[in-house]
């Protein structure tokens, strides 16, 4: 499984603006669904951030579910022009942002690889100084495709 794959384009955001976690979270939301998917989406996710923060740290959150609102797995990615406050393990601000939504069923447990698989390029991206480095979707992808080939090879 390849993470550079799964993400689209249009799903990208390299200039959400900065404002509180739960309007940073329903912007993502609204660029893979509309209307009553998305709110139901959304009010699964803003359930789970009310049982820990995904923000994972260093300025990198996770937000994710399971819903019945989509059949496949989807991703969105947003990066703040300005760090907000996410409530992140670490207690600084977030900058970059993976929303996962997953099926309930899903085969293969495609939900878990990639957010392992999120985990270890964000960490890469924080160690190498690479998250603001992207200036449009299209070079993310590429850059992220470059990281995960990176890590396949043990650089």
């Amino acid at each position: 499984m390849n993470l550079a794959s799964l993400l689209s384009k249009d799903r990208i955001t390299l200039s959400l603006k900065p404002g509180k976690k739960n309007k940073v979270i329903e912007d993502l939301v609204y660029t893979i669904k509309q209307g009553v998917d998305a709110e139901l989406i959304l009010s699964t996710l803003l359930k789970r951030e009310e049982l820990g923060s995904t923000g994972i740290g260093k300025a990198i959150a996770i937000p994710h579910c399971r819903s019945l609102a989509v059949d496949k797995l989807e991703i969105a990615v947003g990066r703040t022009t300005k760090p907000i406050k996410f409530n992140a393990i670490d207690k600084k601000p977030v900058s970059l942002i993976f929303l996962i939504i997953a099926p309930p069923q899903d085969p293969g447990n495609q939900y878990l690889i990639t957010l392992g698989k999120i985990v270890q390029i964000a960490k890469e991206l924080i160690k190498k100084k690479l998250i603001g480095k992207s200036q449009t979707p299209e070079e993310f992808i590429t850059l992220i495709d470059q990281v995960e080939k990176g890590l396949k090879k043990g650089k």
